[in-house]
């Protein structure tokens, strides 16, 4: 398994764009609103009818609940059945976007993503100039619930490719298959596939309160028992039909399938915006045995956490003894830093929104003589110093006279130390631009390795100022 940045440029949309339904569960009429987002943002939802706007981002470990739908929740404010939209950005290659909406659930629509695709390619779509990561696939991994008998893994394969597999154990509906090899794909076979359930469900639904918002324009309704009379009332006064009838093929009447395989094809769709949540794009296929919104973002959860590890743990390979980018000279025609604080020796590699860069750390360094004597250890803000120096190259890259500024601390988070670095050692520093850098203002991810391990890791944040 690897990280990599693929030679595809992310995307966003041109200009925002909005619609207004009704949620499915809450009946409550909603307006939802896309607007373009810079590199890297990734998905978050924003809910601009509470105080502050609250923002949620689309991550599997904001997860809580998956009852009747993905429902995300973070310090209290949660965006419920949010799989829908996700797909939608998802299956038109979109890797950047804000979803505003003022209520707690985008609106059901026609129980599919056709109407949120559409959307989407009215607001038109914008290349950005950061390229995209993605997660190469070199092994199968797998989640499957116990209880459900249902499974999930991803395996090998040049592209992300999903199949969903259902065997609803009913005749009205039975096994049925569906599978997605090309995204160019998913606007055409997947995103017109309307949610479903099945007639018991729908009662239990109804005499609970839910669907609110449900009529039979927005949801397949499979009948798997008999129809008595005191149900038919029921749903004629929830659907506010003077008529239901069963269809031969035993759906409740007023639509018509799109697809023989319907079903199979939302569960495909659900898989996609589910595993949306892990923010990263994957280089592999999914393959879906029983899927259901539990399974799948238990199974995002599983592919967030490898991710991550595996972000911290993917070593850069660099050959010591190639030429530089940057020697110590160029480095300090750059930085305004000096000996004894200049904390970098060589720039390997500098991008728009990367850079790595090395110290050799020898006993010759001043801080050993009182950390500690008789055992010399880098102190770690000193490793974090360095990062940010290596860091720093990357901020004054983007201005034409680097000489002319400083840069400045703002803000450390997250700071893990995870090994010693001690004389002898050679560090390693890499650093990554979490937002673009905006009014010369740069946060970015930073890791340190030594020895082919991570040895410290940070988030930074640091200003450039102009030198007076």
């Amino acid at each position: 398994m690897a990280i990599v940045n693929s030679e595809i440029k992310q995307k966003t949309i041109e200009k925002e764009v909005s619609l207004t339904g009704v949620g499915l569960h809450t009946g409550k009429e909603v307006t939802l609103t896309f607007k373009p987002a810079p590199a890297n943002f990734g998905f978050a939802f924003k809910r601009i009818d509470l105080e502050g706007c609250p923002v949620i981002e689309a991550d599997a470990n904001y997860v809580t609940n998956t009852q009747r739908g993905t429902c995300l929740e973070k310090n209290g404010v949660t965006i419920q059945t949010c799989e829908h939209v996700l797909a939608a950005f998802m299956g038109l290659d979109i890797d950047n976007a804000i979803i505003e909406l003022d209520n707690a659930e985008p609106p059901i629509m026609d129980g599919s993503s056709k109407f949120f695709v559409e959307a989407i390619e009215k607001a038109g779509v914008v290349v950005l100039e950061a390229f995209r990561e993605e997660y190469v696939v070199k092994d199968v991994i797998s989640y499957t619930d116990e209880e459900s008998g249902s499974e999930i893994l991803v395996m090998p394969a040049k592209e992300y490719q999903v199949t969903a597999m259902v065997d609803f154990g009913t005749k009205v509906l039975g096994t049925q298959n569906a599978t997605l090899n090309h995204l160019s794909g998913f606007k055409k076979d997947i995103s017109d596939s309307r949610t479903f359930s099945f007639l018991h469900e729908l009662e239990s639904l109804l005499e609970h309160g839910l669907i609110k918002g449900g009529d039979l324009n927005n949801a397949i309704v499979y009948v798997d028992k008999e129809l008595s009379p005191e149900t038919m009332e029921k749903l004629q006064v929830a659907f506010n039909k003077d008529k239901i009838t069963v269809k031969p093929n035993g759906i409740l009447d007023n639509l018509t399938l799109h697809h023989p395989n319907e079903a199979a094809r939302h569960k495909l769709l659900d898989v996609i915006g589910d595993l949306a949540l892990i923010g990263t794009r994957i280089r592999g296929k999914v393959i879906a045995n029983k899927p259901g919104h539990f399974v799948n973002t238990q199974f995002a959860k599983k592919m967030s956490k490898l991710i991550k590890n595996e972000r911290r743990n993917n070593v850069p390979e660099v050959d010591l003894n190639q030429s530089p980018l940057m020697d110590i000279n160029q480095i300090m025609e750059m930085l305004p830093h000096r000996q004894p604080f200049l904390l970098i020796d060589k720039i390997f590699e500098l991008s728009d929104s990367h850079v790595l860069g090395m110290k050799n750390v020898t006993m010759n360094e001043e801080f050993f003589k009182g950390h500690f004597p008789g055992a010399p250890v880098m102190p770690g803000v000193l490793i974090v110093e360095a990062m940010a120096q290596t860091g720093g190259i990357l901020v004054l890259s983007t201005v034409p006279d680097p000489e002319n500024y400083l840069t400045f601390f703002m803000k450390i988070d997250k700071v893990k130390f995870k090994q010693k670095v001690v004389p002898g050692d050679t560090l390693i520093f890499k650093c990554s631009l979490i937002t673009p850098i905006r009014r010369g203002i740069c946060h970015m991810q930073g890791y340190a390795y030594a020895n082919g391990k991570l040895c410290a890791e940070a988030e930074l944040m640091a200003q450039i100022s102009k030198i007076k």
